[in-house]
């Protein structure tokens, strides 16, 4: 029965997004490629010295994305260093040094991760002026990162891949704004809080009184998913009432966090003239998708146990209102788009569900991945299958009728090679350093054995892919795990976006090489299993690697 369930699940949230597949790609693909300015983009232009007309090559659109970045990341961190002298602080002291700087760069970065409890940490002025403005920005620059590779591939003999100031305001102001106002008021129609009421004094059913934060939650709430970013506003994330009422509420923001990274794949077909292109990409994202989502609820739902099987499966940690089913569904979908959010505690899950998460996240979240980050991942590794087949028959490799030289496949290369350096790197120091070591021992791990080892490599994990979900029995609010993890989610963003938009350039300048009868078609399903094999196989470098670790560190967290 939990099969049918399942399969019934997945089928509503396929027919949801075929509906609004064309609709939506192809409107991002307007945006993007329309001459005009709107009138109050104009204003924003002449307020920051921007020509809107000049396009940049890729090095001047490099210094956009890293100083707009850098400049983010600053002012961030000094939002929370200040936070006590700030309106509606309620009465919060000032975030410590290392803790400012991971959530500065954890938010900057997409990630969202939160060394923290926001309901006693944050304020209001920082949670809306500082975090929700990072949910809009940080998620239209990796947009803008993955429209800028599509014109390398789009072009022909260009110096130039767009103007990163423009990319950036159209997708905040004409994409990103209007769904989330929109999608903003159904979700507070729907019972998600959205006030400035602070802290509520409560009598609960049992008797006892209870003090309870309130805030302006479904304006947050709404970008947090669509922006594919996942911080909560309170620290059981999509689990909390005030964030996620309901199944209505749980269908939407699963949907919120699928609409962007799928419609970009019909954006991507319309932009090089080929929507099967686009369909090729979409049918390697929906395969790892679905695989994922099975393992998880397969895992979940198998047990000979008598207690868990009167409630279909191992319902620890889980919602009673969303059950496994749809609990599996919201966790596959935030592990694979980057989001990081959750409807339920991941650290809670079977071994091979929380194992499934993980590999979500080892595949380069590319299935279908964040916003931008998932269209940019997967046509990097789209280069990559397209080389390894020119390899196979003996032919120069070939893709959109770009050639796939060495110079590209360094680049492409080194991007798949960061995040699990990062992974390895990071798991390995915080066993191998002494005070690294007692940081993680001390005050971090809530478990010994094998799970203790997994939820240091999910924290590395969720940080170097920019995802942001954990295994919550970690505590990372340490000095420690509040640096490494700030530098891997830093290195996991921005070192693969120097090496794209430095593809994107190499592409553009090519021109297009005749299409003949021994061109690899990629556009076919013999491609999207080579693809999918492809991401597979590279996954293979960061999840056995990290295995090879555990017996290393198995007898420091017995």
């Amino acid at each position: 029965m939990v099969y049918l369930f399942a399969v019934l699940a997945f089928a509503l949230i396929a027919i949801i997004l075929a509906v609004i597949y064309k609709p939506l790609g192809d409107y991002m693909y307007e945006v993007f490629n329309s001459d005009k300015d709107l009138f109050f983009e104009r204003w924003i232009y002449k307020i920051i010295g921007v020509a809107s007309e000049k396009e940049q090559n890729w090095k001047a659109y490099l210094r956009g994305v890293l100083g707009f970045s850098l400049m983010s990341l600053l002012f961030l961190y000094l939002l929370q260093r200040v936070q006590q002298w700030l309106p509606f602080s309620l009465g919060f002291p000032n975030v410590e040094g290392p803790l400012a700087f991971n959530t500065a760069a954890s938010f900057v970065t997409n990630t969202n991760w939160q060394s923290y409890s926001p309901d006693v940490t944050l304020g209001y002025t920082v949670q809306f002026a500082g975090l929700a403005v990072q949910n809009f920005v940080s998620a239209a620059v990796g947009i803008s990162v993955a429209i800028a590779l599509v014109r390398g591939f789009a072009r022909r003999k260009s110096d130039t891949i767009g103007n990163f100031w423009v990319d950036l305001t159209r997708c905040t102001m004409r994409i990103l704004m209007p769904i989330s106002i929109v999608m903003g008021i159904i979700l507070m129609a729907l019972g998600v809080a959205q006030n400035f009421a602070g802290f509520v004094d409560v009598q609960t059913i049992a008797g006892g009184s209870q003090t309870i934060m309130q805030g302006p939650v479904a304006s947050q709430e709404v970008i947090k998913e669509l922006g594919t970013n996942g911080g909560g506003f309170f620290n059981a994330n999509s689990s909390h009432p005030y964030e996620n009422p309901n199944m209505w509420t749980n269908l939407i923001e699963i949907l919120l966090m699928l609409c962007i990274p799928v419609a970009l794949t019909r954006t991507f077909g319309r932009m090089v003239g080929n929507i099967r292109q686009g369909y090729a990409l979409l049918g390697a994202m929906v395969t790892l998708f679905g695989i994922s989502f099975l393992a998880v609820v397969t895992a979940e739902s198998f047990s000979n146990d008598p207690i868990t099987s009167l409630t279909g499966g191992s319902m620890e940690g889980k919602e009673d209102r969303f059950g496994i089913v749809w609990s599996g569904l919201f966790g596959t979908t935030s592990t694979s788009t980057s989001t990081g959010a959750v409807d339920s505690m991941h650290d809670s899950y079977t071994a091979l569900g929380g194992m499934m998460y993980m590999f979500n996240m080892m595949l380069g979240e590319v299935s279908p991945g964040g916003v931008g980050a998932g269209l940019y991942g997967i046509l990097v590794m789209a280069v990559v299958a397209v080389f390894i087949a020119g390899l196979m028959v003996g032919r120069t490799p070939e893709y959109l009728g770009k050639k796939i030289g060495p110079r590209e496949m360094k680049m492409a290369s080194l991007y798949f090679l960061v995040m699990p350096v990062t992974v390895v790197v990071g798991v390995a120091l915080s066993f191998a350093l002494p005070f690294a070591r007692q940081s993680v021992f001390d005050t971090s791990l809530a478990n010994s054995g094998n799970h203790g080892f997994s939820e240091v490599v999910y924290a590395f994990t969720s940080a170097a892919n920019n995802n942001g979900s954990a295994f919550a029995g970690l505590t990372a609010d340490t000095p420690w795990l509040d640096t490494a993890l700030g530098v891997a989610v830093l290195l996991g963003r921005f070192v693969p976006i120097m090496l794209v938009i430095a593809l994107a350039g190499s592409l553009a300048k090519q021109d297009v090489v005749p299409e003949t009868s021994g061109t690899m078609k990629t556009d076919n399903r013999l491609f999207v299993f080579l693809l999918v094999f492809v991401i597979f196989i590279i996954s293979a470098l960061t999840f056995f690697p990290t295995l090879a670790l555990g017996p290393l560190a198995e007898g420091l967290v017995a």
